[in-house]
């Protein structure tokens, strides 16, 4: 069989290691630093929830500019293993310096603590922005366009075992100790740390990034007819009026899907306490079933974008997820309580966010050329994350002065904005059932 007619699903794994190192390490970060600054440096609210939402607002410049930066590089590792390399070894010098800092200041209560801890929390979070755009511009740099749902499927589903990898080390650490104020975190972090080094080990001795690079630009050269770019007068490839105008619509589909999700999922167990008496561990569960949803539709996802499209699948994703969200906003507007029922909402919910998630960035990065990879994916962050800023805080203002039943509605109706807008969006899809009949266009993305 021809190389691009059928993924090589080894070697995705195995590029997915460096996902899977960055989704256990954000699980670690969520999950402790919040009960850190609370509970050890008691901070309030609102100064936690500052410096937890620093690294969205850090990722809005150092994505794209890491990805651009990597797709300029050369070297014997190749454009991204070397950010890959440094970026890892210096979170995990890093990260590890989070517990031991906080245990000095539970001894001492020096004010001093505070400050170096706020240091090194800074500087770990931009050690992590320098390579998590060439961690994901990994993969289409070595998987030929028609296989990249397929592919991002896998890379989704790698995340989410590092995250699910975290959340059972943590609970085999901690489930019956110590209350969490007192609790010795630094055993975690190392083991996160630990994990993170294997990871970095897989990608760096195992997937070959020159070798696979330059059999991808070899099968593009045989392939023009993917390339979205054109060549100008001076003989350098430019992207084409029509070509921009859907890259512009993409992402403004982008933000208005993750600013309906995100508000939705920040802020579901405040609504679901206030508004159907749920407790914590209720409305934890709902989100499980949203996750596990998510997890067991990634790879059938990019499948069927194989079959029907990245377009069809991502509206067809789109609307499921409105209905979800009007489900619950109509079921909330008589009745104050949960019912089991609603479980299937959730897992349909997970469903459509795995169908729209696994075939957006291939959409995005079908309208590049190669080299410009990086920077698109940063481009893909940058929506993104901007979106993730601003949604708990819009989303927050209205729940606070109009009620918390706007919630799903305003969750339904930017999403179905991003419907509106994917219907603008005309290059990016997969090339199902085109010309030559090579199964890679089957596969599509």
């Amino acid at each position: 069989m021809e190389y691009g007619e059928k993924l090589n699903y080894r070697q995705t794994i195995l590029v997915g290691f460096a996902f899977f190192s960055i989704c256990a390490f954000w699980q670690l970060y969520n999950s402790v630093v919040p009960l850190i600054l609370t509970n050890t440096f008691e901070f309030d609210e609102t100064i936690s929830g500052t410096l937890m939402a620093a690294d969205n607002v850090l990722a809005l410049f150092l994505l794209p500019f890491f990805g651009m930066l990597s797709d300029k590089h050369k070297g014997r590792l190749g454009r991204r293993r070397f950010f890959i390399i440094m970026g890892t070894i210096m979170a995990v010098t890093l990260m590890n310096f989070i517990p031991v800092i906080e245990n000095a200041y539970r001894e001492s209560g020096e004010r001093g603590f505070v400050v170096a801890f706020i240091v090194v929390l800074g500087l770990l979070l931009v050690a992590m922005g320098t390579y998590r755009s060439p961690a994901v511009a990994l993969m289409p740099d070595i998987t030929p366009k028609p296989l990249r749902s397929k592919a991002n499927a896998v890379i989704n589903l790698m995340g989410a075992v590092g995250g699910i990898s975290y959340l059972v080390i943590a609970s085999l650490l901690y489930s019956g100790g110590s209350k969490n104020e007192e609790a010795n975190y630094l055993p975690l972090f190392m083991i996160v740390a630990g994990i993170m080094l294997v990871s970095l080990f897989v990608v760096v001795f195992f997937v070959d990034e020159v070798k696979l690079h330059k059999k991808l630009e070899e099968y593009e050269a045989a392939h023009p007819e993917q390339m979205l770019t054109t060549v100008d007068e001076s003989g350098s490839e430019v992207m084409p009026a029509e070509v921009k105008r859907s890259l512009k619509f993409l992402l403004l589909s982008i933000s208005f899907w993750f600013i309906g999700y995100n508000g939705a999922e920040t802020w579901f167990t405040t609504f679901a306490n206030r508004n159907w008496g749920m407790p914590l561990g209720g409305a934890a569960f709902c989100l499980t079933l949203a996750t596990g949803g998510a997890i067991l539709s990634y790879i059938p996802s990019g499948i069927l974008a194989g079959k029907i499209g990245r377009k069809k699948t991502i509206m067809t994703g789109v609307v499921l997820l409105s209905s979800c969200f009007m489900t619950f906003f109509i079921y909330s507007l008589s009745n104050n309580h949960f019912n089991p029922l609603l479980y299937g909402v959730f897992f349909a919910m997970g469903v459509a966010w795995a169908c729209i998630n696994v075939n957006s960035l291939p959409m995005v990065l079908e309208m590049c050329k190669g080299s410009d990879i990086g920077k698109f994916t940063g481009y893909y962050y940058t929506f993104s994350m901007a979106a993730q800023i601003v949604t708990p805080i819009v989303a927050g203002h209205l729940m606070k002065n109009m009620g918390y039943i706007t919630l799903f509605p305003y969750a339904a109706i930017f999403t179905g904005l991003s419907f509106v807008t994917m219907v603008m969006v005309k290059h990016g899809d997969s090339k199902a059932d085109v010309k030559r009949g090579l199964e890679a266009f089957d596969v599509e993305d």
